[in-house]
Order: C-alpha cells, then structure tokens, then sequence
C-alpha cells in the first residue's frame, strides 16, 4: 500500500502542517516566483522558507545584529545559507575556481565545508540567490534536494582516486543520488529560467482524480516521491572497512563494503540512524543503524530506493519529532521494516555480514594510492575556508592550487579536504603552496579529531556558540592533556549549538550540546570507531565546570588506562558512565 493510499482517509488537518504545504505546494513551487520578485523585503514567506529547503537553500538572519537593528526599526538582515548537492564531495580543480568565485561575488567570501561533505555559502542575499545558482549551474553543479524531505546529499569513504574499491563506492554514492533525485522541475524553473512545459496541470489533476478513486497510479510528475514527498530528511552513508570515516551509523541508511581478495562482494545494509532530539523529550533520542541483510553492488540503489518508499509509506506524518526513519523502525520493528523494503525489493536480502571498523578519522598528510600517485589530506578546522588574520590563509592557498593543479580536490565528512592525483615530481610544487600559506600546522591530535556546527550568528536554531567557541575550547583542553602526558592521544570532540545534532555530537567521546549562551550538556562515552552512543554525564554547564569535570577524568585516564584504550571505552569500564546501548536508552540514568 503506498502513502497517497495510506492517507486516503487521514483527515487533512490531523496532518502536520508541513505535510499540507508541500502538498498545496505545486510540486515544491508555492509562491517563490513572487517572493523572489518583492525588492520591499529580504525576506521569503513563511510558507516558501519551507520550501526553499528542498531547493538547497534556508533562509537566516544575522543573530549579532537583531537587536540593534530592531532598535533602528529594522527588519532582520535576512541571507540565506546555501548548500550543495555534491554526492562523494569531488570537485575539479575548475569547478572549484568557480565556487571560490561565487563565494565573493554572493555570499559572505567564505566557503564552509559540511559533515555532509558537500560545501555551504552563508550570507547569500535574496537578489544574489538566482545568479548564485546559476554560476553553480555553469559548473555542472546544483543544489537540488540539499536539504528538505528528501534524500540528501549521499555521502561515502572519501577519495575515489585512492583505490579501485573506493572508485566503485563513489560511483555508487552518485547512482544513489541520481535515482532518488525529486522529478519536479521548480527548481529549474524558478532559479534557471526553464519554461515550465504545458500540460503538466492536466497530467496531474488525472493522477489526483485516479488516486482518489482507489486506484493506485504513478504522478506524472514525482513518480518516486508522490506530491507527499518524505516525512522527514532522509540520508545514505557508504563506508569502506575498517575506516568508518562516514559515521555510517548516524544516518537513516548505511551501506557496509564487503572487500574479497582486492573485489568488492557486496555491502551489509543498515537503517534507522540519526542524530538530531530535543531537549527535555525523552521520547526523541539519537540512535544508531541496525543491520537488516546484504545485497550485490548492482542492487545497492534499488535497495536504496526500497528503503525511502518503505520510509515514505510508513513514517509518521502527524508529529515531525516523530517522522525521522529511526522512529519508524522503532515503531514498525525491524523485522517489519526489514519486510516491507523486501517487498518493495521483490526478493530478500542475504544474511548481514560481519563487519569491523578501527576509527571515525580522516587519514591526514600524505597517503600513496594503489595507482602510485599520492594524496594530500588537508586539516581545515570546523570547515571553515577564509583567510585568517594571523593564521592560515586557507582560501588563498587552496585557490592557487585549484589554478595549478590537475587533479581533484575531495571533500570529506570530518569537514577536510583531499587534494588528490598529486605526481612525485609535483608534490614539492603542492607542499611549496601550502607552506607559503602556512596551512600546514602542528595541529594537536584532539584539535584534529574535533568537529563544530555553524550555530551563531546564521543558524537560527542555535541555543550556544559552537563553530566560533570551540577552537578556544581546545586550547584549554590542550593543556590539560599536555599535563597528564596525552599530548600524542586522540579523542573525539565534538560540539553543537543545539541538540539537533549536525556534527554528530552524540558519538563523541566527549560530546558538547549547547543549552543556553555559554552554556552545554556534556556527554561521554561514544566509541572511538563511531558505533557506539555516548550518554548526558552533565547539564547546563559552563566552561569552568566544563574544565573542572574533564581535567580529573583526563589525568584518571592517562594513569588507569589499559594498552590503546580509547577514553570512551575508559569511562564505561570504569563506571564513569553507563553505556548506552540503544537509542531508546540514550536518557535512561
């Protein structure tokens, strides 16, 4: 049974208001066109802010400045944040040209690489937006489905170019991506200047009439989606054993490479990941993917596909809180879930596999590939591409290497980059550029393992500082591992300005959620690998408290820990924290 026959006899106001837009909505267009038009405002209608998500784009204001512009009579200064469709985050070095060009002429002259290893723009003003889109355009690049409730940008191992294997799971992520694309052309229309093709009005008043007939019929015009579209976000992670540098099971989806005498065999499929809850609701909790079976390569998209339809045909469209695929494995069970996808499938899945991954890391520095040519991995802190007073000069460097260089630049989930393809006779040309913009730096281990999300001043769910704090944080932090003689050791950092989870906190070892300014939840004890959920150990404190509570648990570590004991794994062994080893029980004491 799909969902337009599922919700034949839902009540349309019992439906989340969202679920009404977007099927009011005209196939994602609503009132964009004219909003577009209004010069008397920076701002979209409320309405539209929803549906600009599926076009690539939030619209923000600068959090800094509300106050004093209300003061002036002001209304916000309004912008938008811009995200790419990049499946895999490979760019050519012209493209990159590009995007460092619009970065100037649109937006705020920063790029920022995301978790979702594709790039965002801040700062984009509602007159730049069309040229924005269509210089990206220019360079075969797009930001359709980038956000909204669809499917994602799909993420895999970074740098296809490394390996045979990784080619093969990067041309994957793209067929991924290219099969569950949305078919509606408003994007095209209302930002690219394509004539809408007449006759789409009539095809789709016919498949409404058809659908509320009882039968069950194809819409002309999203035949994957349905005007429904999904109830949630929806997002696919590929990884390559034993570097789970993905966070596979932080997503809705993960596909698990099975690799035999230098062949791919096939993926163990995982589902019902996700990060994002709200605090004081115990009933929304992170949680990890479960394995449901194993399929070849070649089914890797159809399984994909079979996975959103059962996600779109069952997710929960009355309570958004609810209607994240993770809640609709709980609520279905997995077995059930697991049927219904085989039965979209039309056969059953193999057996999963058994599985190992070793860390969650971005393999920096210099790395030969299986072609003897060899890979530069890049630290670039929370993601962040800008000039720095004082520090690197990232964005200058990087552009010079975009001018000279014949190879791709990768972008990964850890929010580095790759600069790939490199000769032995050009790697003194490529470390030359890098040492002239001082980009490469002793960078300590717990810095490099570190992740942040924007949050202020852009976001507007944003409860705490994150992207501008952390780095300072780690300063102090530094030093309390230099003192108990960690200088060399590795844990997992990472902070969010609100719980909703974008840097995937909730796998952390040491995990910050932002609760008020300046003020975080603490979590412990994810797993160094990235498979196991951390838990709350303190509320609602400040940096004092934050460096009162770690600084003994640092120096407890560095003495009572056993031989290449992870700190995460050192605070459940020692009943520091419980181990959360569900979802369900991420709030349990």
């Amino acid at each position: 049974m799909d969902i337009i026959a599922k919700l034949r006899d839902v009540p349309f106001d019992e439906l989340h208001p969202n679920e009404r837009l977007k099927v009011e909505s005209d196939y994602l267009r609503g009132s964009l066109e004219a909003g577009l038009a209004d010069e008397a405002t920076g701002a979209v209608a409320e309405d539209d802010t929803q549906l600009t998500k599926f076009h690539g784009f939030y619209m923000q204001d600068d959090r800094d400045l509300r106050d004093e512009r209300r003061h002036q009579k002001l209304e916000p200064l309004y912008s938008f944040m811009v995200r790419l469709r990049l499946p895999g985050g490979v760019i050519s070095p012209a493209q990159w040209q590009t995007l460092d060009d619009v970065s100037s002429q649109y937006a705020n002259g920063t790029l920022r690489i995301t978790t979702r290893q594709t790039f965002q723009y801040h700062g984009v003003l509602k007159e730049n937006l069309r040229a924005h889109l269509q210089t990206i355009d220019s360079a075969m690049i797009d930001c359709i489905a980038a956000c909204g409730d669809v499917n994602r940008n799909v993420i895999c191992s970074a740098n296809p170019h490394r390996s045979k294997i990784h080619r093969q799971v990067y041309d994957l992520s793209r067929s991924i991506s290219e099969r569950l694309l949305p078919s509606t052309r408003a994007y095209h229309e209302i930002f690219l200047g394509e004539e809408r093709v007449a006759g789409g009005a009539e095809e789709r008043e016919k498949s409404l009439n058809a659908a509320a007939g009882g039968e069950s019929v194809p819409d002309p015009n999203e035949p994957l989606y349905t005007r429904h579209y999904l109830p949630r976000k929806f997002k696919v992670a590929l990884a390559i054993p034993p570097e789970n540098d993905v966070d596979l099971f932080a997503h809705d989806v993960g596909f698990i490479a099975h690799v035999e005498r230098g062949e791919l065999e096939g993926f163990t499929v995982c589902v019902g990941g996700g990060m994002g809850m709200t605090h004081g609701e115990p009933s929304t909790f992170p949680r990890l993917s479960d394995p449901i079976g194993f399929c070849s390569p070649e089914a890797v998209p159809a399984v994909a596909e079979a996975i959103m339809l059962t996600q779109r045909d069952n997710g929960n469209r009355r309570d958004r809180k609810q209607a994240r695929l993770k809640y609709t494995v709980e609520s279905m069970g997995l077995d059930a879930f697991k049927a219904e996808v085989e039965g979209h499938l039309g056969e059953p899945l193999a057996p999963a596999r058994e599985y190992h991954f070793s860390d969650n890391g971005d393999r920096l520095g210099w790395v030969e590939g299986d072609d003897s040519l060899w890979h530069y991995g890049l630290f670039v802190q929370n993601g962040r591409i800008a000039d720095f007073d004082e520090g690197p000069q990232l964005r200058s460097g990087l552009r010079e290497i975009a001018e000279t260089h014949d190879g791709d630049i990768v972008l990964t989930t850890n929010q580095n980059l790759i600069v790939t393809q490199v000769s032995s006779e050009k790697r003194g040309d490529i470390e030359a550029i890098l040492d002239r913009h001082r980009l490469v730096a002793d960078h300590s281990r717990l810095r490099r393992n570190a992740m942040a999300c924007v949050a202020f001043p852009t976001c507007g769910l944003a409860m705490a500082e994150s992207e501008r704090y952390l780095p300072s944080l780690i300063d102090k932090l530094d030093a309390v591992m230099n003192e108990a003689g960690l200088a060399d050791d590795a844990i997992i950092v990472r902070m969010t300005g609100c719980p909703n989870g974008c840097a995937r906190p909730y796998l952390a070892e040491i995990g910050f959620v932002g609760k008020a300014p300046g003020r975080y939840n603490l979590y412990l004890g994810g797993g160094f690998s990235g498979e196991r959920l951390n838990k709350l150990y303190r509320e609602n404190i400040d940096e004092a408290t934050i460096l009162d509570v770690l600084e003994p648990l640092i120096q407890r570590y560095a003495q009572e820990r056993e031989t290449d004991e992870p700190f995460g794994d050192f605070v459940i062994r020692t009943g520091v924290i419980q181990e959360t080893r569900a979802g369900r029980e991420f709030h349990d004491a």
